[in-house]
């Protein structure tokens, strides 16, 4: 049988992504926010987007629950579909990371080798892991969306942190506490690391 790939061929555009960069005046980069359910992962994303919008820098939000209910719609949460809408994000997260934009990401995305794998499809300085740090006592404390009291009451199987595992970081470029520190500086830790790098 005949690979369906095999009659592919990457097509390279005239436009590069480091002209595209150049008209926006920054680099491009995946911020991808890993950490458990109630972590804070959104509300940091959502928070990091309109700072950057105020530094006039061009961004977009990749959030976990939209995706799924468009691009991976149909997915479900057994460790193969976790790997493919991983997968999946990944290749989307380059594509804007191609046309000049710093995209940020808010997955659980629980298992390292996954959020590898998206490190791999990027080049130096454009995988920006930040793991939001939180006790998981803390995130069933928060549990805005009643996921946790599912999961314990068994109506929700293969929840990371209470039936499925969630794998740290092991070197993070940024880690946030957010049982510690309130948005406004976890947000400003991001801005300091992206001026820091030169990326904005």
């Amino acid at each position: 049988m005949t690979n369906s790939t095999s009659n592919l061929y990457w097509h390279q555009a005239e436009v590069t992504k480091e002209k595209r960069q150049a008209l926006k005046g920054h680099k491009s980069a995946v911020i991808w926010f890993t950490g458990l359910s109630g972590a804070g992962k959104s509300t940091i994303a959502n928070a990091l987007e309109q700072r950057l919008l105020q530094e006039e820098k061009h961004s977009y939000l990749l959030d976990g629950d939209n995706i799924r209910l468009g691009l991976n719609k149909g997915l479900g949460f057994s460790d193969e579909d976790r790997k493919e809408n991983i997968r999946r994000i990944g290749e989307v997260a380059k594509l804007f990371v191609d046309a000049g934009v710093l995209v940020s990401t808010a997955f659980i995305s629980p298992f390292k080798e996954d959020r590898q794998v998206v490190r791999s499809l990027l080049g130096e300085h454009e995988f920006i892991e930040v793991y939001v740090r939180c006790s998981l006592e803390e995130c069933e404390k928060r549990d805005p969306k009643g996921l946790y009291k599912k999961a314990r009451e068994g109506v929700i199987p293969e929840f990371t942190g209470i039936s499925s595992p969630y794998e740290e970081p092991n070197h993070p470029e940024l880690i946030l506490d957010s049982d510690k520190e309130p948005v406004e500086n976890l947000v400003e830790k991001v801005i300091a690391y992206l001026k820091s790098n030169n990326l904005i």
